[in-house]
């Protein structure tokens, strides 16, 4: 069941973006929705209402109304995004899981380089290799 407090121009966005990549497919989870490469998530969006008590309303520190996707990153640039703030958070589980909150200001863009690159920490090296994205260390 889809969560329906999740915009629904937030998941048409998403989806183009996680359905594109090679054997990526949607379901969804315990709360939201979630994209997965064969049985690892490497994107999941949810919504926070306001006074939740949500694992996602903690790590976030959202203090109202909010949507947010989780994502895996590596390297400098989860440190770097980890260290930016606002729209970032550490989600404190898993070692690579970050958090981008969603709204009228989010950079497309930008959220689907950070998506793909969760897709290509997850997926195994052949469906790495199908995807465009300019080549890092530890793709060999």
């Amino acid at each position: 069941m889809e969560d329906s407090a999740i915009p629904p121009a937030v998941l048409t966005r998403l989806r183009e973006v996680c359905l594109a990549l090679p054997e990526a497919h949607e379901e969804p989870a315990w709360v939201g929705t979630r994209w997965r490469v064969r049985k690892r998530t490497f994107a999941h969006v949810v919504a926070v209402e306001e006074g939740s008590s949500s694992v996602f309303a903690r790590v976030s520190a959202a203090d109202g109304p909010a949507t947010v996707v989780t994502f895996r990153s590596t390297g400098e640039e989860m440190r770097a995004l980890r260290d930016a703030g606002p729209p970032f958070f550490y989600a404190g589980w898993g070692r690579d899981v970050l958090g981008m909150f969603l709204d009228g200001d989010t950079d497309w863009t930008e959220v689907g380089e950070l998506l793909t690159e969760s897709y290509c920490v997850l997926a195994p090296k052949k469906l790495r290799a199908l995807v465009d994205r300019p080549h890092l260390p530890g793709d060999d």
